[in-house]
């Protein structure tokens, strides 16, 4: 039987990358990028993406009515991947653009890295912060099959998540000080990378989220 998978689309981003990710680890998957609730509600399983500014995604997610579709998902055990912004976006809140209230799904919060990072040189980080990370595996998890542990991630982002349950914190890396790389909660696994990005082990993840599930 085709896997479906439905790729919310809400206006933010090209979310085509993604999508041809997930038909190279699935060619045989029906893949939707779509707005529709009733087709994201339907399929087998869920990607929430995200990229820009939070207060932008939040104003779009909220007038697509994503802000409940998505909570009612994960709790009846629907198998979702959340990417980047999507993950921010699951928390209570982010200091972005001055103070966004997110989908308050995963206790914790997002902050900035600040505008003079250093290293423990001295010497200036950017911010953004773009690149390829280790990502330390902290929790047995489906998700991770076939990945060794430490290996590299693509990453491009300004904001990271504190995590108020550490039980959730799925995957840590470092860029200044340690942050949370993946989250894991119930049906749900989110992500800070870019899996799609990520070359072999972004698309075993992808493999892996394919045949996941949602059980741990």
């Amino acid at each position: 039987m085709t896997t479906s998978v439905a790729i919310i689309d809400y206006g933010m981003g090209n979310l085509h990358s993604v999508a041809s990710a997930f038909a190279h680890v699935a060619p045989d998957s029906q893949i939707d990028i779509t707005s529709d609730a009733q087709l994201i509600a339907n399929a087998d399983k869920v990607l929430f993406p995200g990229v820009g500014a939070i207060r932008d995604c939040m104003v779009e997610i909220r007038r697509l009515g994503f802000d409940t579709l998505v909570p009612e998902m994960i709790k009846g055990g629907k198998p979702m991947l959340a990417i980047c912004v999507g993950m921010q976006a699951l928390m209570a809140s982010s200091e972005e653009n001055s103070g966004v209230s997110c989908i308050d799904v995963l206790p914790g919060f997002v902050n900035y890295f600040g505008d003079d990072l250093r290293d423990d040189q001295g010497r200036k980080l950017k911010v953004p912060h773009m690149g390829w990370n280790q990502v330390q595996q902290t929790i047995d998890h489906p998700l991770w099959q076939g990945i060794d542990n430490y290996s590299h991630f693509y990453f491009v982002h300004s904001y990271f998540v504190i995590a108020s349950n550490a039980q959730q914190v799925a995957g840590r890396t470092e860029y200044h000080r340690e942050f949370v790389a993946a989250l894991s909660h119930g049906s749900l696994f989110a992500t800070q990378f870019h899996p799609e990005k990520s070359d072999t082990a972004g698309l075993q993840l992808l493999k892996n989220f394919m045949d996941w599930d949602g059980r741990i």
